[in-house]
């Protein structure tokens, strides 16, 4: 009988207690070898084209680049590799950035690591593996107004940032910043962009 390889597992996690956990809880699994770990984001493609892991568990917190940002790069480059998000932000509007850029799960970190092993099973089996409560909260949940250039500009004018330096940063004039930032604000019914801003965070927005 062929004993099939193991499911090679790269772990993209900032905190390096939780890190270092994950890895030696999934590498108890016979089916399952973590090949590799990074704290940041801006670390893991380069990662994943030296390791080429058969799965990548994704925060979303992390240092240089975010993870919601990455997994799109990630179904291009390595279409072959399954994403599951890990995340404590179990927020709808980030289950569902997530699996419209092609993750294949999306779990909390509260999840037992049994269910963890599980999820990855299922999800390199073809299946989508959702937490069951926020799975629940998505069908309720309001879909995100926000254009991809208005999450930009409304998350460049996070601490009170200027009008001129957002223009600056992402290469606009500040009329047009102007407009985005109004935009926003009329398209999540708040009064101002430190409101518009809060909103959007919290239903996963941005």
């Amino acid at each position: 009988m062929t004993t099939q390889p193991p499911t090679t597992i790269l772990i993209a996690e900032d905190q390096g207690m939780m890190r270092s956990a994950l890895a030696t809880l999934l590498n108890l699994e016979e089916d399952m070898r973590v090949v590799a770990t990074v704290g940041r984001g801006d670390e893991v493609i380069a990662a994943v084209g030296a390791y080429t892991p058969d799965v990548v568990l994704l925060d979303i917190e992390l240092p240089g680049r975010g993870g919601l940002d990455i997994i799109g790069e990630l179904a291009a480059t390595a279409p072959g590799c399954v994403v599951i998000v890990v995340t404590t932000f179990g927020r709808p509007g980030y289950l569902r950035r997530a699996l419209e850029s092609g993750a294949r799960g999306f779990l909390v970190k509260d999840d037992p690591v049994e269910e963890l092993a599980r999820s990855i099973r299922r999800a390199r089996a073809g299946e989508i593996v959702v937490n069951p409560h926020l799975a629940t909260l998505a069908l309720s949940a309001t879909p995100n107004p926000l254009s991809d250039r208005e999450r930009q500009v409304l998350a460049a004018s996070a601490g009170g940032t200027t009008i001129a330096d957002i223009a600056t940063g992402l290469h606009l004039s500040p009329s047009t910043v102007r407009n985005y930032l109004s935009s926003a604000i009329g398209k999540t019914a708040t009064r101002n962009r430190a409101e518009a801003l809060t909103l959007a965070r919290e239903q996963g927005w941005l």
